[in-house]
């Protein structure tokens, strides 16, 4: 992207970081804080797993709508007001969660709060990709950070769940008060999100009044059926990687962990998430084709299996670690692969592509995990599944090239 006034280095970090709130919002809290809550609904309402996994798959078929929604709010609207009205939307619905009990009307909470996630994620993404093409020697980092604050929303989520849980023991319901709470964070962290963006897009915009027509209204087609052992490799990512997120509390739960091994567990794996922006950022620097993803997608699979075969505490922290540590570099690795192989004019659609097969990922594989949770060996033989999903997809992402015609 050029600019009429580039941002320093140091404005840049700042830039994503900021922008990293966004990935709070979208994922770090809308969609993961419901593992820790999960147990306790499931025990309150009465759930079967398979249902219980239902409520992620309706979270995840919102974020596929979300995402094939995006482009062309994205071009009506401007990325700023999609990331903006995204997060909004987030916040309310996270605080309409806590006013239902009807497992019909938390299918359709879930499915509406995916798709305002989606919103967020894509828009928070290509303002990253945008960013990391002032400074391509901090692009990596710069993305790493971005989806890095997946990690803040899952700290804050691990810190206070727990203890809002406790106290409100005693309510009915009880587990309404965590929504409510984090219905608060979200919008605190849509405040603090609204200047950066409307500081990016009116950049892009002074940029764009510089341009020739021509060269704005431009339009080419994604050459998917190029990127498709990638997109096919991430699908695989998606169907694996939810099922960790969404059962593997409850599996702890089921081992006799108690709130305070819960809570540190799953704190560490959200400071794991911040901290892998600089663990993986030169390898998503140099990865032009699926190799990254590849070997991102592998270290997932060992992450996932540790659990479903021991319940030895410092393995299953040392799982934990490794899973935060990874998975959310998957995504940015994709971004990453965009920005290497597509022009920026297809950023956009670049990205909303890898969204959606993720998004069609995650409807397959929480269903899926719960519903082999309620048969023969539990909670421990889902995760096998979700491990072969992950290694699948490393065999799949491994075999994608790069493509002609990159901005790099």
């Amino acid at each position: 992207m050029s600019s009429t006034a580039p941002f320093s280095t140091k404005r840049l970090l700042w830039l994503a970081l900021a922008l990293s709130l966004g990935a709070a919002v979208s994922l770090g809290i809308t969609r993961f804080a419901y593992g820790l809550l999960l147990p306790v609904m499931r025990d309150d309402l009465g759930w079967s797993y398979t249902l219980a996994g239902a409520m992620n798959t309706a979270n995840a078929a919102g974020y596929l709508i979300g995402a094939l929604s995006t482009p062309a709010l994205l071009r009506r609207l401007g990325v700023a007001r999609v990331l903006l009205g995204g997060a909004l939307a987030a916040s309310v619905f996270m605080g309409a969660c806590g006013f239902l009990t009807d497992a019909g009307a938390l299918l359709v909470q879930r499915l509406l709060a995916g798709v305002a996630s989606a919103w967020v994620f894509v828009a928070g993404g290509l303002l990253a990709a945008r960013l990391g093409a002032q400074s391509p020697a901090q692009a990596g980092l710069l993305l790493g950070l971005y989806y890095g604050g997946t990690g803040w929303g899952i700290v804050l989520s691990a810190l206070a769940v727990p203890a809002l849980l406790q106290a409100a023991a005693n309510v009915p319901h009880g587990w309404a008060w965590a929504w409510w709470a984090l219905a608060l964070a979200c919008l605190a962290a849509t405040a603090v999100l609204a200047r950066p963006a409307l500081t990016l897009q009116k950049q892009e915009l002074s940029a764009q009044s510089g341009q020739a027509p021509a060269a704005q209204n431009v339009r080419q087609r994604v050459p998917l059926a190029r990127m498709g052992w990638a997109l096919a490799g991430y699908l695989m990512f998606g169907v694996g990687y939810i099922g960790y997120m969404t059962f593997v509390i409850a599996l702890l739960r089921e081992q006799g962990e108690g709130a305070a091994a819960i809570t540190t567990f799953y704190t560490l794996l959200g400071l794991a998430v911040v901290a892998s922006a600089r663990i993986w950022s030169r390898l998503l620097d140099r990865a032009r084709g699926g190799g990254a993803l590849a070997l991102l997608n592998a270290l997932l699979g060992v992450a996932t299996l540790v659990p479903a075969l021991t319940g030895a505490w410092p393995l299953v922290l040392a799982s934990g670690l490794l899973f935060g540590a990874v998975f959310l570099s998957v995504v940015a690795s994709t971004t990453a692969f965009v920005r290497h192989n597509l022009p920026p004019v297809q950023w956009a659609a670049g990205i909303s592509a890898f969204t959606i097969v993720f998004a069609a990922g995650q409807i397959v594989g929480p269903t899926v995990v719960g519903w082999i949770a309620d048969g023969p060996g539990g909670l421990a033989r889902g995760l096998l599944y979700s491990a072969a999903a992950l290694w699948l997809g490393a065999l799949l992402a491994w075999r994608q090239r790069p493509l002609a015609g990159g901005d790099d």
